[in-house]
Parts: C-alpha cells; sequence; structure tokens
C-alpha cells in the first residue's frame, strides 16, 4: 500500500484484513484517510452475509466485481451479478448472501464513514466462531446506529 499526496493505492489482496465469520472483509479506505468522505471495504463471500439489518445513520452502496449475491433492500430481494451496483439509503432494511455454493466479492462502500471501526470492534481476532461474533455484534450495533431485524438471508 501506499499513501502520497492523499492518494490511497492498494494492489490485489492489500488492505487491513478482518476476518468475519462466513466472509472475509479487507479495509482499502477509512473515514481517516478519504478526510471524512467514506469508507470501502472488499467483502468475500464464502459463507453467511450478515443478518438482516438498517443503517440508521449512512449510505451504503455495493459494487460486485466477481461471482453473485442475493441482496435484500427494503422488500425487495434481487440478484446481482458481476458488474452490478446497489444502493441503500440509511434507514432501509438490507442484507446479502451469495446467490449460490460460489464464493462471491463485494466492495461496500458507506457514506458517512465510521462503521469501518465496527469490524474493528466486533472481530476478535483470535476467536471465528460465528456464534461468538453475532453476540458481540448484536451487543455493539446501538453503538454504530445499526438495528438488527431478522436474519441473514439463506445461501
Amino acid at each position: 500500500m501506499s499513501i502520497n499526496d492523499g492518494n490511497i493505492v492498494f494492489g490485489p489482496g492489500e488492505g487491513r484484513i478482518i476476518p468475519v465469520p462466513g466472509h472475509k472483509v479487507t479495509v482499502k479506505a477509512t473515514g481517516a484517510e478519504t478526510d471524512g468522505a467514506y469508507s470501502l471495504m472488499e467483502v468475500e463471500l464464502d459463507g453467511d452475509g450478515p443478518p438482516q439489518h438498517i443503517h440508521k445513520t449512512e449510505d451504503e452502496a455495493f459494487y460486485v466485481p466477481e461471482g453473485e449475491i442475493k441482496v435484500l433492500v427494503g422488500e425487495r430481494t434481487l440478484t446481482a451479478t458481476a458488474g452490478s451496483f446497489v444502493t441503500i439509503p440509511r434507514g432501509t432494511v438490507h442484507a446479502f448472501a451469495r446467490a449460490g455454493q460460489e464464493p462471491a466479492k463485494v466492495l461496500a462502500m458507506f457514506t458517512p464513514p465510521g462503521f469501518e471501526k465496527f469490524f474493528d470492534e466486533a472481530v476478535d481476532l483470535d476467536v471465528t466462531d460465528t456464534e461468538a461474533y453475532g453476540a458481540k455484534a448484536n451487543a455493539l450495533a446501538e453503538k454504530y446506529n445499526m438495528e438488527i431485524v431478522g436474519l441473514p438471508l439463506e445461501v
């Protein structure tokens, strides 16, 4: 990685990796690095995605560079294939998961930034247990202006 005159450059596979159970999150840009404009994470889905949830203070957007994902946005469920772009306005119920058994990649952008810090707190790098992660994530939801409202989407 290089940061030069405010530019952030990551090669493939570079960034701060956070091993969330079911999917690996690689932080590509934080709010601190973008002067508060946005944060960007690459999510590699090998298992389940997150539970159905609402971000109360952030808009979220997905771009799918590889694979296919199933996305719930409000009351609509759709399949997003490679090249798809989906926006989720704050206050909207949403979730995502692989659309089949093949892995998929998603670029997730949050604006304003800050939600990327949730993963730093929720993931204990010594424990990759889904149940422990879920309990910690639920406990942190209010701090990060998120409400968990349902189960993850079925793969």
